[in-house]
């Protein structure tokens, strides 16, 4: 219980980074990450160390965002709403290119950007292979490359 606390207390801004990067929306984001950390401590008996404890509350963050991204209104959900730009600095073109990204495509980048994990914290996390991430991970940034190439102004 003490470890999922200090790992709710260290990461808790992270974690809230990445729910809102999901759904969208500041108030599903922090009761997605709430959500999360309830069902950790209801369940934190069923942790059997197959991986590290942060991957496993990932997944069940990742889950619960999801969830909550699909029980809101078609708006806050849809994938081309431009996010905040005070929130993370980026400018519109990038913005937009991660916006317009699939979801697992997303989800993969701010894990191993946002959140700093490795390839096998954020397959925990996505519940899918070690390869499938690298794999993710490279049609992400290809796409990123693709879409901001597009969006760079003629040269005169």
């Amino acid at each position: 219980m003490a470890e999922l606390e200090a790992l709710y207390r260290e990461r808790y801004p992270v974690f809230l980074r990445v729910a809102r990067a999901t759904v969208r929306d500041d108030g599903a984001a922090a009761d997605a990450v709430h959500d999360a950390f309830v069902q950790a401590v209801r369940h934190r008996r069923s942790f059997r160390g197959e991986g590290t404890l942060e991957a496993w509350v990932w997944r069940m963050v990742v889950n619960a965002a999801r969830k909550r991204c699909h029980d809101l209104p078609a708006r806050a959900a849809d994938p081309t709403e431009p996010f905040d730009e005070s929130r993370n600095g980026f400018g519109d073109p990038v913005r937009a290119a991660v916006a317009a990204l699939p979801e697992r495509q997303r989800l993969a980048l701010f894990l191993r950007y946002y959140a700093d994990l490795d390839y096998a914290a954020i397959a925990a996390a996505l519940e899918v292979a070690e390869g499938t991430v690298g794999a993710t991970l490279n049609a992400a940034h290809a796409a990123l490359r693709e879409s901001l190439k597009e969006a760079e102004p003629c040269e005169t």
